[in-house]
This record gives C-alpha cells, sequence and structure tokens, in this order.
C-alpha cells in the first residue's frame, strides 16, 4: 500500500510514538555504523538515528513520504540519501551494519512470500555481525484490538474516523479511514483504505531462520519483557552470523 494524502498527516497522528526508544534499542546493540531504515516513511526514525551517529540510508516505497522526509532532512541540515525501494526488492544494496523495518511496516505486506523475501534481502544487505530490527502487530492487536473500531480522533487540524474489518487472510486488517484536514476556515475530506497482516511469532522465526539468521531476542511493547497474550507490538532483534 502507498501512502497517498495520508503521508501529509503522518506525523501528527504518529505522535504517540516513542521513537527515542526505538533507537535506544537499536543503540544497545551497535553504536555506530551504517544503517538501512527500511520503510522510513517522513524520516523521523532515521534523523534520530543519524543525530546520534549513524550513517543513514532511508528508503521508502511511497513518493509521497521520501517527499516529506528529504525536506525534512535538509531543513535539519542532514545528508541523508534516500531511495524509493520496497522492501522486498533491494536492488543489490549492501555494506549495512544494521537494517530497521520500524511501526509494524513489515505488516503491509500482503503475501507471507514477500516477508521471507524481505529477510533474504535484508540478509544479503548486510554485512557479516550485522543486525536487523523489525516490530510487527501481534495477533492479538489484529484479531481483536483492532477489530474493537471504530476509532475517532479529534485535533484542531486533523480529525479521522477509522473503521476495521477483517481481511480476506487469517490475521490481517483492512483499515478504512476518513480524514478531515483544516483548510483555513474549512475542512478538506479524503479517504484512504490500507491494510495489514501478520503472523505467529514462530512463524517470523522460522522465515528468519530459514533466512539465515540468529534470532538474538524477541520481546513486547517497547517493555523489552518476552511477549504474552495481551501484547500488541513485537519487537525481533536478529543477526547475521559472523
Amino acid at each position: 500500500m502507498r501512502y497517498g494524502k495520508f503521508a501529509s498527516v503522518y506525523d501528527e497522528l504518529m505522535e504517540d510514538i516513542p521513537y527515542e526508544k526505538y533507537v535506544e534499542w537499536v543503540a544497545a546493540h551497535i553504536q555506530s555504523g551504517r544503517i538501512l531504515d527500511l520503510a522510513c516513511g517522513t524520516g523521523t526514525l532515521s534523523q534520530l538515528f543519524n543525530e546520534v551517529g549513524f550513517e543513514v540510508t532511508a528508503s521508502d516505497l511511497s513518493e509521497e513520504m521520501l517527499t516529506i522526509a528529504s525536506q525534512r532532512f535538509q531543513e535539519a541540515g542532514q545528508s541523508i540519501p534516500t531511495l524509493q525501494l520496497s522492501m522486498d526488492n533491494l536492488e543489490g544494496l549492501g555494506g549495512f551494519d544494521a537494517v530497521t523495518i520500524a511501526i509494524d511496516s513489515l505488516n503491509y505486506l500482503e503475501k507471507e512470500t514477500q516477508v521471507q523475501q524481505t529477510f533474504k534481502e535484508v540478509f544479503e544487505a548486510l554485512n557479516e555481525g550485522g543486525h536487523f530490527f523489525f516490530d510487527v502487530h501481534s495477533i492479538h492487536k489484529v484479531d481483536a484490538v483492532y477489530m474493537d473500531s471504530p476509532f475517532v480522533f479529534d485535533g484542531e487540524d486533523v480529525a479521522y474516523i477509522w473503521h476495521t474489518e477483517p481481511g480476506d487472510y487469517p490475521h490481517s486488517v483492512v483499515h478504512d479511514i476518513t480524514f478531515f484536514i483544516r483548510q483555513g476556515r474549512l475542512f478538506e475530506r479524503f479517504e484512504e483504505t490500507h491494510e495489514q497482516r501478520t503472523y505467529e511469532i514462530k512463524d517470523y522465526t522460522a522465515w528468519l531462520e530459514a533466512a539465515g539468521f540468529e534470532v538474538e531476542s524477541i520481546t513486547a511493547d517497547f517493555s523489552g519483557e518476552a511477549p504474552d497474550g495481551e501484547s500488541e507490538r513485537i519487537f525481533f532483534h536478529a543477526k547475521k552470523p559472523s
């Protein structure tokens, strides 16, 4: 799914995401080097990685997201290259010390074969001993939490009504979101549909190992603790053998 107009309001709607904790998580395992930030969105995480000393390459499939990210980097005086790529086709990229796929971006891949291919592509893009960090929605979040819609947000300049329904695949969800964006004294209305799919932890683990990774840790909800039946976001840290 390519983000359309949603890119213009993405940052405001993601204000509750603790990006700094993501940086702390990564930096606890690697303190310097080259990072490929896949599905970088509007570049918030890429910018933070750069600020703590990493050499960052930011990639996303959405041209709209990359436009905002590039503007962010330019305004901050940061030299961060951007690439428009799908995470399951990295076109021979290599030489990275770490790869990140943050904020459930992996869940936008429709088929499990695409997830498997992404893991293979990331493995090839990493140096020996390189790290892979990503998070995904839990089964509980997709099958239970998301089904408790509609969700409503009413901000000063942005509002939305968010409906969900089960997707065509097991543990998948369709998000139908109607946005209202302030334009002067009026609000512009537009709609977008997004689809996500997740899998059992054992499936992600098996696919990582099949790609050649060693799974270092599996935690939940920025806690550093093991997932349980109520966890909503699952964090994976894998490593390419030296």
